[in-house]
């Protein structure tokens, strides 16, 4: 089994900047995807940003377009950890954020895709 955990979330005023932590444990993978959805109230779950690691340690990162050049995502493997670095909030990026694991290293803009979920963290973004 694999447990994620998400940190990070919190108020921030437009222009802001927060960085959202998603801390892995138990079952390790060689070849996995790390995505981060977002879920804003009464909406479906929507695909933010992910990073895939292949066995030949090659690393691909991949956006929405309503974040690209404003988030970043990145991984500190000692730490089993995967950020989401979000640069120049908006309102409209307030969301429950979640990291979920798929077991492949082709990133996927499906939710349902993922084989493991966070329990979510909170980002408010105030006019």
């Amino acid at each position: 089994q694999v447990q994620l955990v998400e940190s990070g979330g919190g108020l921030v005023q437009t222009g802001g900047s927060l960085r959202l932590s998603c801390a892995a444990s138990g079952r390790t993978f060689s070849t996995y995807a790390m995505g981060w959805f977002r879920q804003a109230p009464g909406k479906e779950r929507e695909f933010v940003a992910a990073i895939a690691f292949s066995w030949t340690d090659t690393t691909s990162t991949y956006y929405a377009d309503s974040v690209k050049g404003r988030f970043t995502v990145s991984r500190d493997n000692a730490k089993n950890t995967v950020y989401l670095q979000m640069n120049s909030l908006k309102p409209e990026d307030t969301a429950v954020y979640y990291c979920g694991l798929r077991t492949s290293d082709v990133i996927s803009r499906t939710s349902s895709l993922y084989n493991y979920w966070g329990q979510g963290t909170q980002v408010t973004v105030s006019s």
